[in-house]
């Protein structure tokens, strides 16, 4: 099956390793990423916070190419560019005033306009469908027997509830593949709280202690690595952990999900990572 494919900035870039990973994962499963031609930025973070028009007519672009390529479904891996594309998708659909002029601006630039066409996705909601979960079981050759896990959703995936595709307060989603790969997957509270990623630059500090909060509490809950949906969450707890006796890698679902199915790939991944877990998984005999 084809699937659209936005990438986003952050997979072309910091998060290079999650973009190889989800192609890699979404390949053995029998799904093709087919990547948009000529795609912009979604405008996260700082585009939606200061210009209200940008904030709408930056994703819808990206929607209106996606149509224009009959694209009837997108794949958006990052959450932060998930989570305005459907924004930007559910105002159309509503017809709000201000998607409208959105859509008129685009129609006079590009030739044509948003008609709502496209069903917006997260990779996370597209394997977890009945045909593809039953044959992530089926390609786990190397159980991750040993990592203990904090799945971490961050804001964004759940809020607003348009966006949610799973329990908005409490996602089981990232949880039952992470068991069904074979991790030890522990229970803890802060799975959707915020990692202050947009914070990162003008107020350091604050995203200093949310980070230590976070970390701290996964630890507390037995865990020894968190595994999130998200490469500005991923990037904010990698590089933050300043204040942490003991840093803990953090892990792209797609990239454990392909160690699990043994993918020749998958140390390759790992190096991009600023928190090495390359010792943590040789000493589970997973690399």
């Amino acid at each position: 099956m084809k699937l659209g494919y936005y990438p986003g900035c952050s997979l072309h870039s910091t998060a290079a390793e999650y973009n190889m990973a989800t192609e890699a994962v979404f390949d053995a499963l029998g799904l093709e990423l087919a990547e948009l031609p000529e795609w912009n930025c979604c405008g996260a973070t700082a585009g939606h916070s200061t210009d209200k028009f940008l904030a709408l007519a930056l994703p819808l672009r990206n929607l209106v190419i996606a149509e224009a390529e009959q694209q009837k479904e997108l794949v958006l891996p990052c959450a932060a560019c998930y989570n305005l594309v459907k924004g930007a998708d559910h105002y159309c659909r509503e017809g709000t005033p201000e998607a409208k002029d959105a859509n008129e601006e685009l129609k006079s630039i590009m030739g044509s306009s948003y008609n709502g066409t496209v069903h917006v996705t997260h990779p996370l909601e597209v394997i977890m469908r009945k045909e593809y979960l039953g044959k992530v079981g089926e390609k786990v050759k190397k159980p991750l027997n040993g990592l203990k896990l904090a799945p971490y959703y961050g804001c964004l995936l759940t809020r607003p509830t348009y966006v949610a595709f799973d329990d908005v307060e409490q996602p089981q989603a990232m949880d039952q593949l992470m068991k069904l790969a074979g991790a030890d997957v522990k229970r803890w509270s802060y799975k959707t709280d915020c990692c202050g990623g947009s914070l990162t630059v003008p107020r350091t500090d604050v995203v200093y202690e949310i980070t230590k909060n976070l970390v701290t509490a996964a630890q507390r809950a037995g865990a020894d690595a968190i595994v999130t949906a998200c490469p500005l969450c991923q990037m904010t707890l990698e590089t933050r952990q300043k204040e942490i006796q003991k840093p803990i890698p953090i892990f792209f679902f797609t990239e454990l999900l392909g160690i699990s199915f043994g993918h020749p790939e998958a140390r390759k991944w790992m190096k991009k990572h600023i928190i090495d877990p390359i010792p943590l998984l040789t000493s589970l005999q997973l690399l």
